[in-house]
């Protein structure tokens, strides 16, 4: 027999979704769809879906080794997925991934909607609607905060289902390349130029020492709104385990003392090679935080780098020392709380204080 894949909880949360989602298995039935969650031997099936559907992804490609620890090795355990099926035919996936949110001094379950997949034969007759309904009874009463950060084109159908807009994420620009920038809109035959070199170690040697980085994280303040917990564990499955996406990381030491930590990836953005800076572990100094950025910058010639930083924080303050500047855009963020009373309240954009790592699709 198949084997679900994931946790006791994830095992409850099948049966909730047999004993709960008969209406939505019923209203499916109308096209011939069926709902169930995901096991073992759907992955090949799922992978071929994901490519049919959305292409290869942020990362170009999207080889087994991807999906398993996006969805299956996550240390605030794994996915919710859901596929539909019709005639044996694997047609829909829906995925959830586990987060943690800190507010204040409370711990938030939530989870992010993201690889939302239906096959091209089928798109346009509610497949997604039938699998994000199905998501959201089985979860039920387990999930205080559905949160992600939607494409224009899958916008609409999660505020049909309930999602509220919270707003755009203002997001930084340092420019270093301004005439490519200005000319970034005419296609470059063959796509971008060559991936720039990088001169920083890789994420996973820049948190191999583990001490050393717990020290530097019971050194940062707390933050002001809701925000993603950081310990040496999920940085280390984040940035330093994650397949293809090349994060790397630049250090600040005192004395011997790991004094701050930043890590970022150079990705290609149009015609244009971005340093995306996922993460400054800065301990809520200006300085400390303004030398890792001007490292970062230091590391990749690549056209034009990008950060958010919570206003009026810190790390705000360096990136202006820097002359990271605001961008006209900003990442769309939506959410859907599922308890009432969270405070601070998630549909607020000023509720907030994530990083660019938090925000950025992968």
């Amino acid at each position: 027999m198949a084997r679900l894949v994931g946790s006791a909880e994830t095992c409850l949360w099948a049966w909730s979704l047999r004993l709960r989602g008969a209406g939505v298995r019923q209203r499916a039935a109308d096209l011939g769809v069926s709902v169930r969650p995901f096991v073992d031997e759907d992955l090949p099936r799922v992978l071929g879906l994901l490519d049919a559907s959305l292409g290869g992804g942020p990362a170009g490609r999207r080889p087994p080794e991807f999906f398993t620890w996006k969805h299956l090795d996550n240390p605030f355990g794994r996915s919710l997925l859901l596929v539909a099926e019709h005639d044996d035919r694997l047609i829909g996936l829906r995925a959830f991934m586990r987060w943690r949110l800190a507010a204040g001094d409370r711990d938030l379950t939530a989870v992010r909607a993201v690889d939302t997949a239906t096959h091209p034969d089928f798109q346009g007759m509610g497949v997604f609607s039938r699998l994000t309904r199905a998501a959201l009874d089985a979860m039920e009463g387990q999930v205080d905060l559905v949160f992600n950060t939607p494409n224009g084109k899958s916008g609409p159908g999660y505020l049909k289902l309930g999602w509220r807009e919270v707003g755009r994420v203002p997001v930084a620009v340092r420019v270093r390349r301004p005439l490519r920038l200005l000319t970034s809109r005419r296609a470059r035959p063959g796509g971008p130029a060559p991936a720039p070199p990088v001169a920083a170690d890789p994420a996973a040697a820049a948190l191999e020492d583990a001490d050393a980085v717990a020290a530097l994280l019971g050194r940062e303040p707390t933050p002001g709104g809701l925000a993603t917990p950081r310990t040496v564990e999920y940085l280390r499955w984040r940035y330093g385990a994650a397949p293809l996406l090349g994060y790397r990381g630049v250090a600040e030491e005192r004395g011997g003392e790991l004094t701050g930590l930043a890590l970022f990836r150079v990705r290609p953005r149009g015609g244009l090679w971005e340093s995306t800076v996922a993460e400054v572990l800065a301990g809520g100094d200006p300085v400390t935080a303004r030398r890792l950025l001007r490292r970062v910058a230091a590391a990749a010639p690549v056209d034009h780098l990008t950060l958010h930083a919570p206003a009026g924080s810190p790390l705000a303050r360096a990136a202006r020392r820097c002359g990271y500047l605001p961008s006209p855009a900003g990442i769309r963020l939506v959410a859907n709380p599922r308890t009432a009373g969270i405070e601070p309240d998630p549909t607020r954009l000023d509720a907030w204080a994530l990083s660019l790592g938090d925000l950025e699709v992968f």
